[in-house]
């Protein structure tokens, strides 16, 4: 479908009028673009018919420059026919021609490569990326409406502040994609870096350049519009987003080539803007939508709309299906448009942002701490899909607890294939009302997490019983226990062969060891094989014994230089498994709490791991503990001192705990080695962690965050000394609320706890400092 022409013919038109207007301009820039080509082209025709004898003995670099200046200017011509006008006139195998000839020239003349050469835009140039880059502005965030009520609220509000009937407003689809700041002077492309925390970001110049749709150079047109301020330093902002047709062609390669597909598009397209090699990002067939700048005083426009225009006649790519609404009627149609069409769309969009259009009211709306008072993003409903339930199988977790899930036929929602969703427990199948059988619908909460809505209850076939937890244990056959007070049911024996699988993997996960490349294929391939039963197992593997295990998959087409037939089974291999061996190798380093959270001990979390290291820091001191010592520690209490004594109790598991040790576990926290730990894997500084500069403050955390999760979050707050609770009482501190906080942070006001944003988390986490009241 035309983009143009996604919704209404009123849009359409509106765009093509808003086109229209920089028509002009976009002519004399095509036009000046022509000429530069055209001069260089005629330079070096005069150079050849003029003096023919001259240029005959002329040093043949020269002739190379002048070929390469004339290539330059062709390319960048072409492109900026392709790309910002949409009107080629050449073949893309042409213009393939063209950038091949000047790529043999640079090569084989390394001193004519030029930082604005098209050629840089392929990969070609390599040096340090990633570097901090503090942004012209600070990239703010976006206030979120979660449906259309709030959206209501703030164009009240709005209203309100402005005058009835004398704001009108922006809305442009809001894309799925990765933020990014482009810099500008001169006219010439300087940086790319990503949002990072809004004030500083990361170096992606390198990667940004292979990007065809961004220009080097902004257009004749944008530049004239500018004015005395032509040459100004600029910093435009958008998104970096992968089209849904190029995320499925890298997936099938991936299939292909035995390597784990990405997730969804804007997985991929983050993960293709931070590599390291630029080559890699140049196959990946990025492309950009921007929307926002810095500063728009040099560009002298007045509105949105008018940026938007100015952005086109400078050369960027800007998504044509933004409109001007003149009252909040018009908003809500446009948001229920987009939400019609958003399948229709070669990207992904998860809402639609609505900013009032003149600067001038901007200006008088102005910011809050995190967001600006004069946009706002209506967030979509979570995409619901109609599918049928098949089974509800159950799966057997780490601590024997049973968990019946959903499988149901395959559908796609949110950019990805679902087919299970946890039904989580016997009371929630109840309470949904779902059997095998029934037509259910099924959303991703958050956008993220699959999960089953409930039964079209109009659909139920005959005959569809209603479902009960198993007696025994599908895994083992042992008899399942549900004790009373308890929803869960759970299988006790210790010889469980699902439990074992589930144990490994939980020794090995992120929040754990963090062993990165050991997942469920491999520890399975290991469990076949007879090299693993308990998690010590992994500490007595050889490289070789980790290579030769099979990945699951298979070779799909033949290469005799190698000596592989097609459906060979694809093994590990040597370099995969020297990683692995490596990453296992340095998870011996970690701290005691992540240990004992690793291990797997009922009701014995990652952050309950950590409180009773800190109070005992070796692993033999908390075996002789009495089991009164641990529930006096503040925030662990009874329960969870009656579960690690059981723990500790059992032969096997003692007799484990001394092969880790024996494998080089030290099992045992040195003050000042785990502060540095605890810095290292939080970015916190090594010095403020070694001080505890928060010791004694209690911290609650909030809503959404922009640059880390509330985990990530907590962590930091941790390494500093600080206490992570997840209530808020009269004891807390401070609330951090990120976006969409709830009911924690009205709370917070009710009691009168200090409220901190994003922003001055961050500098807490910087300077160890607090705000004073």
């Amino acid at each position: 479908m035309d983009q143009a022409s996604l919704f209404d013919t009123e849009v359409a038109s509106e765009n093509e009028n808003a086109l229209g207007k920089g028509d002009s301009k976009r002519a004399e820039d095509a036009v000046a673009l022509t000429e530069n080509a055209g001069r260089a082209a005629k330079e070096a025709e005069l150079l050849s018919k003029e003096d023919v004898a001259t240029a005959a003995k002329a040093p043949e670099h020269a002739q190379a420059a002048a070929r390469a200046a004339e290539l330059r200017h062709l390319l960048d011509y072409h492109a900026y026919r392709y790309y910002a006008l949409d009107a080629p006139e050449i073949t893309d195998a042409a213009f393939d021609k063209l950038l091949v000839e000047l790529q043999r020239i640079e090569a084989k003349f390394p001193d004519l490569v030029t930082p604005d050469s098209y050629t840089q835009r392929v990969g070609g140039y390599v040096g340090e990326q990633f570097a901090p880059v503090t942004h012209m502005a600070r990239m703010y965030s976006m206030d979120d409406a979660m449906d259309l009520a709030e959206l209501d609220e703030w164009l009240q509000r709005t209203e309100d502040a402005l005058g009835t009937g004398k704001a009108a407003y922006t809305c442009e689809l809001k894309i799925d994609g990765l933020g990014v700041a482009l810099t500008y002077e001169n006219g010439a492309f300087v940086r790319a870096a990503t949002r990072g925390d809004g004030t500083t970001g990361e170096d992606v110049s390198l990667n940004v350049r292979t990007i065809r749709d961004v220009p080097m150079h902004l257009a004749e047109a944008g530049l004239a519009h500018m004015g005395a301020d032509r040459n100004a330093r600029i910093e435009v902002r958008g998104e970096v987003y992968m089209p849904k047709g190029s995320f499925a062609r890298l997936n099938e390669e991936a299939d292909t080539e035995g390597r784990a597909p990405f997730a969804n598009p804007r997985n991929a397209a983050a993960g293709s803007l931070r590599q390291k090699d630029p080559k890699v990002t140049a196959k990946r067939d990025l492309a950009t939508f921007l929307y926002a700048v810095a500063s728009t005083d040099p560009l002298h426009v007045h509105s949105q709309r008018e940026f938007l225009d100015w952005l086109r006649d400078a050369g960027f790519s800007v998504n044509p299906n933004a409109k001007r609404c003149t009252s909040p009627t018009e908003v809500h149609e446009f948001c229920a448009n987009a939400l019609a069409h958003r399948a229709d769309l070669d990207y992904d969009i998860d809402g639609v942002v609505v900013k009032v259009d003149a600067f001038e009211q901007q200006a008088d709306l102005g910011f809050t701490a995190r967001a600006p008072r004069w946009a706002i993003a209506f967030k979509f409903p979570p995409e619901e899909k109609q599918t049928v339930l098949r089974e509800i199988r159950i799966q057997v977790g780490r601590t024997g607890v049973l968990t019946p899930v959903a499988e149901f036929d395959p559908v796609t929602v949110a950019g990805s294939t679902i087919a299970r969703a946890t039904l989580h427990n016997i009371d929630e199948i109840r309470r949904k009302n779902v059997r095998v059988g029934d037509t259910i619908v099924v959303h991703k909460a958050g956008d993220v997490i699959p999960e089953v809505v409930g039964p079209m209850l109009e659909k139920r076939p005959a005959g569809a019983v209603e479902w009960n937890m198993p007696t025994h244990c599908p895994a083992c056959g042992s008899p399942v226990v549900n004790d009373e007070g308890e929803v869960a049911y759970r299988c006790v024996s210790m010889d469980c062969p699902a439990q074992t699988k589930e144990r490994l993997l939980h020794w090995v996960s992120r929040g754990c060891m963090d062993v990165d490349g050991l997942g469920e294929e491999i520890v399975d391939k290991m469990l076949e094989a007879g090299l693993v039963r308990d998690v010590s197992d992994f500490y007595k593997l050889s490289v070789e014994d980790i290579a030769t295990l099979d990945t699951g998959r298979f070779y799909s087409a033949a290469n005799a230089k190698r000596g592989i037939e097609a459906d060979d089974p694809i093994p590990v291999g040597a370099k995969t498994a020297t990683k692995i061996h490596d990453e296992l190798e340095k998870s011996k380093q970690q701290p005691l709490g992540r240990v004992l959270f690793a291990l797997g001990i009922r009701h014995v979390g990652k952050s309950v791991g950590e409180v009773i290291a800190a109070k005992f820091p070796s692993i033999d001191a908390l075996i002789a503990a009495q089991e009164e010592d641990i529930a006096e520690i503040d925030g662990i209490g009874p329960k969870i001192a009656a579960s690690m004594k059981q723990f500790l109790a059992v032969p096997e598991n003692l007799e484990v705990i001394e092969r880790l040790r024996s494998a080089g576990f030290p099992l045992e926290d040195n003050a000042s080695d785990a502060a540095a730990r605890a810095a290292e894997e939080t970015g916190v500084d090594a010095s403020l962690a070694e001080s505890q500069p928060l010791e004694g403050l209690t911290f609650v955390l909030t809503g959404t965050l922009e640059n880390r999760t509330r985990d990530e979050a907590g962590a930091a707050l941790k390494a500093l000394g600080a206490k992570v609770t997840g209530s808020v009482s009269k004891k807390t501190s401070f609330v951090v609320a990120g976006a969409n906080a709830g009911s924690k942070l009205t709370k917070a006001e009710s009691l009168g706890v200090a409220v901190l944003d994003e922003a001055q988390m961050e500098e807490v986490l910087a300077t160890g400092r607090v705000p004073q009241a």
